[in-house]
């Protein structure tokens, strides 16, 4: 998310075969309580990638509707979806390790139990831990746009990220994306329009009006005040 601190540009990779990856990995200083979230909450409520496929039924201890985030930044906004809607599950990846502590002494703090966390590659989690057909909605939030041309190939967001999760949804099941770079979310627009099995929940067939669920983050607030637009685009599985 882009409410992170921002880091130096990495030098041009030449590998033919570069994977596309979920995050950019970022160093931050851990503070009293992200240490705390990271020493007492990461037993009660992470996951480990080398678990494998995971029955979320059993996870959560029930069968609820079914969130899954990639990207939670400091996870403020996630906590505040999860207090807000206690009846649903949410399932969270960063690799932040600061933001993963802070999410987590968030969620003992408030005592929530509807939260579980990853801290690792959220495409990996995506391919090898979430069963097909097994999630209502997946939030990706001010993904990092890889500003230049160059770079866009970096971009989370390409065919092959709009197929694996359509594979993850429930038919009806919503990706629902945010960003604030208005060139993102035309190339957004343009990947998802021709993505197979998915329909624009725009009436206009472009961006929908801001949705009440996706909280609003100090990024956020900071850069309405400076004039910046944000865009939200919601594509539904349809088959």
């Amino acid at each position: 998310m882009t409410d992170l601190p921002q880091q130096p540009e990495p030098a041009e990779d030449t590998s033919k075969h570069r994977a596309i990856k979920s995050f950019v990995m970022r160093a931050g200083r851990m503070t009293e309580g992200q240490q705390r979230g990271l020493d007492q909450g990461w037993p009660k409520f992470g996951l480990q990638l080398e678990d494998g496929l995971r029955d979320f039924d059993q996870v959560f201890g029930r069968s609820a509707p079914r969130t899954f985030e990639i990207g939670f930044g400091m996870g403020h906004s996630t906590l505040e979806m999860a207090a807000a809607s206690p009846e649903q599950d949410f399932i969270g990846v960063e690799v932040h390790r600061p933001g993963v502590g802070a999410l987590l002494n968030g969620l003992m703090t408030q005592n929530l139990n509807n939260m579980r966390v990853y801290s690792c590659d959220a495409l990996d989690v995506l391919r090898n831990c979430v069963a097909d057909a097994s999630l209502d909605r997946l939030l990706l939030f001010f993904p990092d746009p890889w500003h230049k041309a160059k770079h866009n190939k970096r971009r989370i967001v390409q065919p092959a990220f709009a197929e694996l999760v359509r594979q993850k949804l429930k038919v009806g099941g919503v990706l629902h994306m945010a960003t604030d770079w208005q060139p993102y979310a035309e190339y957004m627009l343009e990947v998802m329009n021709v993505a197979p099995g998915y329909q624009n929940q725009a009436e206009d067939g472009q961006y929908v009006p801001r949705p009440t669920e996706r909280p609003t983050t100090k990024f956020e607030r900071r850069g309405e005040r400076l004039g910046h637009g944000v865009w939200d685009l919601k594509f539904q599985r349809i088959d």
